[in-house]
């Protein structure tokens, strides 16, 4: 079996956003209750997060908007750059923590600690710009991550996978000219923020380097099982990633209230099995699972079960 990591930390839930608020902090006790209660949490290595340093933000935000962040913060906002984009005094704080528990994550993977991580952080981070906060999203944790691996663990090349029901539009904007990373989105189409059809590529020396597959509504287990065997997988076998990145958003489950995508846990179990196979021959099986969106708790919590023991086998 693989050892496989978690990262959480209650002060992830000082993160307010307001009440009736999709994105709250019953996200992640409902994760955690559950996989105490079916004993899972024993079975895997606690990694504890601390703050990230802001060089490792400033690899992805301006400073200008590090510092919009802090100021709104301080201020007392309720909202930041979106009304969607719920926040409170703590939430800088808690953000830094969000990035930094991944870079821990990051670590422990390189320091052969474990093979593989999820981090159940929030607030959650694909949407966040260089310069703007939308969509739930302050700091880009799986951006920063990625150029964290590369500057300091000195890893090459980087796949990002995204299978939030929503498009990564920060994430892909942050390499969008870059070949050194390959970001892969399946995503509900049309649908919040509008970005992610087909025809967005990559630009310059990142053309290709940027595959979507927007689905419509309707898509399940088995669309998306097909789409990770026959589009993702050959793909991502070309690209030869050196490390595997997963923006794992769990808002695709047919239960959830903010989509029209009818993936089960099965169906999450399925295409974590896909992605362990192309990391098992192509990254020495590291992987580092981010959580996204996912806003149904039964549905969160049971997915998200499904996800690790995967990676745990």
């Amino acid at each position: 079996m693989n050892k496989t990591g978690f990262v959480y930390h209650s002060d992830y839930l000082t993160h307010l956003t307001g009440l009736g608020h999709p994105e709250r902090p019953e996200r992640l006790e409902s994760i955690i209750n559950f996989l105490e209660s079916n004993g899972l949490m024993k079975k895997l290595i606690r990694i504890e997060p601390v703050k990230a340093e802001i060089e490792w933000v400033r690899e992805i935000h301006a400073q200008q908007y590090i510092n919009h962040v802090i100021a709104a913060c301080e201020k007392g906002d309720i909202f930041i750059d979106s009304m969607d984009t719920g926040i409170c005094k703590n939430s800088y704080e808690v953000a830094l923590l969000a990035a930094g528990g991944c870079i821990k994550a990051s670590d422990a993977v390189m320091e052969g600690i474990v093979n593989n991580v999820f981090c159940a952080i929030r607030p959650p981070g694909h949407h966040a710009e260089k310069d703007k906060a939308m969509g739930f999203c302050i700091f880009n944790n799986v951006a920063i991550l990625a150029r964290y691996l590369q500057k300091r663990h000195y890893i090459k090349k980087i796949l990002i996978i995204d299978w939030d029901v929503h498009h990564g539009n920060g994430t892909q904007n942050a390499f969008y000219d870059d070949d050194s990373v390959f970001y892969f989105s399946i995503h509900q189409f049309p649908h919040y923020p509008g970005t992610g059809s087909e025809s967005e590529t990559g630009n310059g020396l990142g053309e290709g380097y940027t595959m979507n597959v927007p689905v419509s509504t309707g898509h399940g287990d088995k669309d998306y099982m097909r789409i990770f065997k026959e589009i993702l997988k050959p793909a991502a076998l070309r690209f030869n990633p050196d490390f595997v990145l997963i923006s794992a958003g769990f808002d695709s489950h047919l239960n959830d209230p903010l989509s029209g995508i009818n993936v089960s846990e099965s169906g999450f179990d399925g295409i974590t099995r896909i992605v362990k196979e192309i990391a098992k021959e192509c990254s020495s099986g590291r992987i580092i699972s981010v959580l996204e969106g996912g806003y149904d708790l039964n549905g969160l919590a049971r997915s998200v079960n499904a996800h690790i023991l995967t990676l745990m086998e």
